[in-house]
Formats: C-alpha cells, sequence, structure tokens
C-alpha cells in the first residue's frame, strides 16, 4: 500500500503519542518546524513527499526513552523499531518501510549511519536547520534548563574537543551544545538548498554568542 492523506494523518496522530510531556526543546512544534522545512527543501530537491512526511512525524518517537535514560539509550535506534511497528501496522509496501525507517534511523548528528536516500538527506537537513540559528539558541538553553544544567561553566571549548562522552551530564551546557554541535552544522549538510537556507542562521547564531560572550566579561 501507498501513502495517502488518510495514511500520514493516522501516522501523525500515532506520532503525537510520543509527545505528552515533552521538553520545550523537542516537542511537536520541533516536529511542526522540522515538517515546514522538510516539505521546503523537499519540493525543491525532488523529494518524495509523502514519504518524507511520514519520516518526519516518526523521527523522534525515541526521544521520550532517551531523555528518560539521560542518554544511555539512543533515540534514533528506538525510534526506528518504533516506526517499523506503526508503518507494518498500516501494511504500507516494504519498500517504503524500508525507506522511513532508514530516515529516522539516519537522522541524528552523532551518528555513524549516514543517510542514503533523497528523503533520509532531506529530513537530516530539516532537522539540523531547526538547531541552528534564533530557534536553535532557543531550545539549547531549554535544553540545558530540562535537566538543571548551568548556562555556562567556560569549559566549553575544551569539552567540545571529545566526542560527546559529556552529553545528559552537569557539563552539558546550552554553550556546550554551539562548542560540540551547533557551529559545525553548516558543514555537514547534505542537500544544496538545506546549505543555502542554514548560512544565514548560521551568521545570526555565530554573532549571537560572540555578543554573549562580551556580556559575559562586561563588555559593552
Amino acid at each position: 500500500m501507498k501513502i495517502n492523506k488518510k495514511i500520514l494523518k493516522q501516522i501523525e496522530t500515532e506520532a503525537k503519542k510520543y509527545f505528552t510531556g515533552a521538553s520545550g526543546c523537542h516537542d511537536w512544534t520541533h516536529i511542526e518546524r522540522v515538517h515546514k522545512l522538510a516539505m521546503n527543501i523537499g519540493r525543491q530537491e525532488g523529494a518524495d513527499l509523502n514519504v518524507l512526511a511520514a519520516a518526519v512525524f516518526l523521527h523522534d518517537i525515541g526521544r521520550r526513552a532517551e531523555f528518560a535514560s539521560r542518554g544511555k539509550l539512543r533515540h534514533e535506534a528506538i525510534g526506528a523499531e518504533q516506526a517499523d511497528k506503526i508503518l507494518r501496522r498500516l501494511k504500507l509496501d516494504q519498500n517504503i518501510i524500508d525507506n522511513i525507517v532508514h530516515c529516522v534511523a539516519a537522522h541524528r548528528y552523532r551518528n555513524n549511519l549516514k543517510p542514503e536516500t533523497l528523503e533520509a538527506k532531506t529530513l537530516f537537513d530539516a532537522d539540523k536547520l531547526d538547531s541552528i540559528g534564533a530557534v536553535g539558541i532557543g531550545r539549547i538553553f531549554l535544553f540545558a534548563g530540562y535537566f538543571k544544567n548551568p548556562i555556562y561553566t567556560g569549559r566549553e571549548k575544551k569539552l567540545a574537543a571529545f566526542d560527546g562522552r559529556h552529553s545528559y551530564t552537569k557539563e552539558d551546557t546550552a554553550i556546550l551544545e554551539y562548542e560540540f554541535k551547533l557551529k559545525h552544522i553548516k558543514n555537514h549538510l547534505l542537500t544544496a538548498t538545506g546549505k543555502k537556507i542554514a548560512r544565514r542562521r548560521h551568521d545570526f547564531m555565530v554573532s549571537y554568542f560572540q555578543r554573549f560572550w562580551q556580556e559575559v566579561k562586561g563588555i559593552e
């Protein structure tokens, strides 16, 4: 069976169940923003928009389990398993299921699994674009606050040299997330459209954090 509007609505409804009580940095508004970005990029790149939309709705359904484990579980792996079960119940064609599950499994930045399909590349870019710029700045402060972490420690540049072992600890400040991940995002996007959108978001973000440290140092 192919994906149609009715099935997409079923997938969206099922996915929403996983976001009850979600942190503001990964709640349903994140999914809505990624959906808008993905549709924009997907139209320009020629992606299958129905497959892409389904993948967007499902890509973070494993987040709740990861947050509960404080990072011991990987949301993209859990989400891929959960997505596979949801899609099989809908009796979709196997090639469609495989593509969507791959999109979910490969969307994470801290992941060795590379997006292979156009839909997976588009989801990856849309998800990463929501982590930079003005919205991205707001999200990393929400993330740090959710785990009761400080705004900054002053050790961020040193810690950023590591491979993410700091994640979900008291060292995982908003500034560390910027140093470790956000300022590098624009160099890792996969589609021409995504790269174009990233430029202005990146420049705004760099200016913000330059101002941030000026204010920390008492410089006007």
